[in-house]
């Protein structure tokens, strides 16, 4: 895996999963333009946005090109003063030929179990492999740690990029990340360091931030 030089002082990133949509839990709608935040989701992305402000200092909020990122990532910015950036590696994985299909049939397809059990031998038909998307996504991850040393970010990402991020930076193999649970608008940290990455929270859905620090 492509790897970029560590900060020189401990950078914190924060990982944010965007929040609900129409779709979210019924099927995969991957890169397709036009998906919006739910009112719920717009009611999580704002809770998210009130927790992140309790932090002492932010440098900057990151998202992806995506609608549903973007939407997620306006309120996060508000609460700290931070313009939104779009970064292209934060992107949803690539589903495509299966972008868009309903979750209940794809259960159905003798693909789905390799999906689940051994997506390291899997690739979306006409998309990106799930290896290829974790290299993006911690390149890019890995990148802007370096942009900000010893700061704190935020990105604005999609489910299964951000669990092929923690499964990184836990040492957790890609056959293993779909156990890694990332709900809509969870807040996950890690502290990309000259040493690797220390895993600070994963998941996150309430209470403070504050206390997120490596011991």
């Amino acid at each position: 895996m492509a790897r970029k030089t560590p900060p020189a002082k401990p950078t914190t990133v924060l990982l944010v999963r965007h929040g609900q949509t129409p779709t979210t839990g019924q099927s995969l709608p991957g890169r397709a333009p036009g998906l919006h935040l739910a009112d719920a989701g717009v009611r999580q992305a704002e809770r998210a946005a009130e927790r992140l402000a309790e932090l002492n200092k932010v440098d900057a909020v990151y998202c992806s090109p995506l609608e549903r990122t973007r939407e997620t990532a306006k309120p996060i910015g508000k609460a700290l003063g931070l313009t939104p950036k779009v970064r292209k590696g934060l992107l949803e994985c690539d589903f495509g030929e299966w972008t868009g299909a309903q979750l209940k049939d794809l259960f159905k397809l003798p693909e789905w179990k390799t999906v689940q059990q051994a997506p390291s031998q899997f690739r979306f038909p006409g998309g990106e492999s799930f290896t290829e998307m974790q290299v993006r996504i911690v390149t890019a991850i890995e990148q802007l740690a370096a942009e900000h040393p010893g700061g704190t970010i935020v990105c604005v990402s999609h489910a299964d990029p951000i669990k092929a991020a923690m499964a990184h930076a836990l040492g957790t193999h890609i056959d293993l990340f779909q156990r890694i649970v990332i709900s809509t608008c969870s807040i996950s940290a890690v502290s990309y360091t000259s040493g690797g990455p220390i895993v600070l929270a994963v998941n996150s859905t309430g209470g403070s931030l504050k206390e997120l620090a490596p011991s």
